[in-house]
């Protein structure tokens, strides 16, 4: 196997258990909103994809690594640009998060009760 290969087996690895650590997340997400007495028709489609959220995680990793501050939007397209770079199964999701405003935890009732 090439080095090459090896780097996208481990990146696919690394992008399954992200996957399945946001798909826990959204679970959770759904049962807080139920229990809550929600009706999931109320919310379903502002619940973000598992892509979408791997995206977020992503940048929240990002956001951590240079120090926590919040992003201009320059460099949150710089970010999540790279992400698509990075793991071209994201591209679609990556889009969609850039082609959307202010689509930061839009689904999270905090923030939408905020607004």
């Amino acid at each position: 196997m090439t080095d090459a290969r090896a780097t996208d087996g481990a990146r696919r690895a690394s992008l399954e258990l992200l996957r399945a650590e946001a798909a826990d997340e959204l679970s959770v997400l759904v049962e807080e909103r139920l229990r809550d007495g929600e009706d999931p028709w109320d919310f379903m489609e502002d619940l973000p994809t598992v892509d979408e959220l791997v995206v977020f995680m992503l940048r929240a990793e990002n956001i951590a690594e240079a120090g926590g501050g919040k992003p201009t939007a320059a460099r949150h397209y710089r970010v999540l640009r790279q992400i698509a770079l990075d793991y071209p199964p994201l591209t679609r999701a990556v889009w969609r998060l850039l082609g959307e405003a202010n689509t930061h935890r839009r689904w999270d009732a905090v923030v939408r009760d905020a607004s």
